[in-house]
Parts: structure tokens; sequence; C-alpha cells
């Protein structure tokens, strides 16, 4: 058996596969061999975007209901036996100043964003732990390391949770042989943020220019000009997942290290700048 084939007899489960990043890695990765269980609110909507293959499973999952994820999981290995490769891509950008988005409009993206991959996680790591093997992929944003982006704070932030239990579950899940990467995309060039993807305030405040400002520039002026291609972004993907010793953290597009080097730029400098200060906290005898 060759190693080729080895890779190929790993079963994805991917969420958020109607559309975007999640539809071109189902695409890709039925195209090289792979069974592929994926998931939208809506099953139509991925038969329609991916066609019907012997070796895809879609499904309907509400990312947000702890217990249809369960049941769903539960669905994907009773078809394929075995799952082997989690992609946790499903999710939204709800955009608006800090102050002007209501309760409950933060709430909905910390659900699909946070606690939705938090359910997968959490009904997917017994069978990848059983079997002594397995991936996941958490899928954040720049905006996940990067969040000076006004309009966009609470989108951030969700990324950022994102981020901060990823690291921990990457060194909680080593010692059964599943790796885990966390992956920030910068701009690909997919619907993210045309209309049914990026929901704007409910009730905006004149006040925050600059928050419109960023608003309009996503909208308007970033939308359908992204640097990135979301068929080299599943590429990159199965590339990773192949690798012995994937990343923990892997920044993913073109646009990405210059912003990363900037956050870190401008941490070191924050951190030099106050450096006596932040040690004249110590305990002295």
């Amino acid at each position: 058996m060759t190693k080729e084939t080895k890779h190929t007899e790993k079963v994805w489960f991917v969420t958020g596969a109607s559309k975007g990043l999640g539809a071109d890695l189902v695409k890709q990765l039925l195209a090289d061999g792979y069974k592929v269980a994926a998931t939208s609110r809506k099953k139509e909507a991925l038969i329609e975007a991916i066609g019907e293959h012997e070796n895809f499973l879609p499904l309907n999952m509400d990312v947000t209901d702890d217990n249809d994820v369960k049941k769903v999981i539960g669905e994907a290995v009773g078809k394929f036996g075995r799952i082997d490769v989690i992609v946790n891509n499903a999710g939204f950008s709800q955009i608006g100043a800090v102050e002007e988005l209501s309760a409950a409009e933060v709430q909905r993206n910390f659900d699909v964003n946070v606690f939705g991959p938090l359910h997968v996680i959490r009904h997917a790591a017994p069978y990848l732990r059983a079997q002594g093997s397995g991936h996941i992929f958490n899928i954040a944003s720049i905006g996940g390391f990067v969040g000076n982006y006004a309009a966009f704070g609470i989108y951030c932030s969700t990324k950022f949770a994102m981020a901060g239990y990823t690291e921990a579950l990457a060194v909680e899940m080593a010692p059964f042989g599943v790796h885990t990467t966390l992956v920030y995309p910068g701009y690909f060039r997919t619907s993210f943020l045309e209309k049914d993807s990026a929901m704007l305030p409910a009730n905006a405040i004149d006040a925050y220019a600059n928050a419109r400002e960023v608003e309009a520039q996503h909208l308007n002026e970033i939308s359908g000009n992204q640097p990135n291609d979301p068929k080299k972004a599943a590429s990159a993907f199965i590339e990773l997942s192949k690798q012995e010793q994937p990343p923990v953290h892997f920044f993913m597009g073109v646009d990405t290290a210059a912003l990363v080097k900037g956050k870190i730029d401008i941490i070191e400098k924050a951190l030099a700048a106050n450096l006596d200060l932040t040690e004249s906290t110590a305990i002295t005898e």
C-alpha cells in the first residue's frame, strides 16, 4: 500500500462547506479520492455546490446545537466507520463597533464562531482519542491575531477566543497522537464579505465614522478583490494534513506575513517602552 493511498483513506469532516473555503476544500478532497462528510444548515446547498459523489456525505447540521452536532458526527462515523480530519470552518462576520452591537448580535457571533467549533471538538475528540490519531483544523482569521480594525472588534474577539482554546487543545490532544492546527487565513476571494455572510449592525451609531469607513472599505473595495485563491487554500490544507509534525499555528495568505510582523513589532515596542514598570511588581525581601 502506498503512502498516498494511506492518506486518501482518511475521512474528513468539514463544517460550513456549502460555499467559500469549505466548498473548495470538499471538492478538492473528493477529486483526490478522500471520503468526506460535510455540513451546512441546509443539506441541499451542499449538494447544489458540490454535487453527488459516492464518497460524499452531505449533512444538515446546526453548529450551535450541541445535541445536533453529536448526532451528525455519529452519522458520519456510522457511514464511513471512522473520522480522521476535522475542519471547523463554519463562521460569519458580525460587523459593528463594540458599543453599537446588541447583546444578541454579539451572542450569535460567539455561538457560531466560538461555541460551534467547541461542540464539534467535544464530540469528535472521543473518536480521535480511541483510534490514537487524527488532525483538528480550527479556522480562525488573521483577525484572530491582529484585531485593530474598527467595526470588526467582536468578530476578531471570536477568533482570538478560538486561538486561545486551540493552543490549549493542541497540548491536550498531543498525547493521543492527534494533531491540532490553528489556521489564520488572510483575505480570500470568497463570498465571506457579501451580505449573506457579513452581518451589519441592526442599530448603527452615526458617531462611529471610523467604523463606517472600515465597514465600507471591506464591503465595497476589498470584497471581490481579495488577493488569495480559495482553491490554493484547499491544497494547503491537504498538504498540512500529510505532514508528520504539522504546525500548531499556520498563517495562510500572501497578505498575512506583513500583518503578523507588524503586530509582533507593536508588542515588542510596547513591552520595551515600559519594561521597568512591567517588572516593578516583583516581591522584594
